[in-house]
This record gives structure tokens, C-alpha cells and sequence, in this order.
């Protein structure tokens, strides 16, 4: 019994298509940029700073069940 190695066939690209291939993905890559870049120039503008001043009540508390104390002697 005999084992037969296989050599790989050299890889015979087809450049057409390959150039058809990168210059539609340098396309698709150039009209993202565009729709990147008009999205930025549409946006809303910002108008300035805005400060708004609430003043908050405190809420109601009722008197503690107990107290505890707590001693600390030396460091």
C-alpha cells in the first residue's frame, strides 16, 4: 500500500476579478466616508451653556428607635 502526497495546485487568482473586488470595496469604503461626514454637518448645534437652579426640600424624619455610642481609646 502506497500513500500519495498531494501538492497544492498554485493558486491561479483570476485579477479581474480581483481588481473588480477592490474597486467596488474602495467604493462602498468612499461613500461610508461621505454618509460619516454629512451626518457629522447635520447635527443640531449646540447653543451655549445652560444652567438651571432647583432648590430641593428636605424630606420629613421621624426620631430615632435608639442611639448607640460608639468608644475608640488609643490609636
Amino acid at each position: 500500500m502506497s500513500s500519495f502526497r498531494r501538492t497544492a495546485a498554485p493558486r491561479r487568482g483570476r485579477p479581474v476579478l480581483r481588481a473588480a473586488l477592490t474597486i467596488v470595496l474602495a467604493v462602498l469604503v468612499f461613500l461610508l466616508g461621505v454618509a460619516f461626514a454629512r451626518t457629522l454637518d447635520e447635527r443640531p448645534r449646540s447653543s451655549g451653556v445652560a444652567t438651571t437652579e432647583r432648590t430641593l426640600t428636605p424630606l420629613p424624619q421621624s426620631a430615632p428607635i435608639r442611639t448607640v455610642t460608639v468608644t475608640v481609646t488609643g490609636p
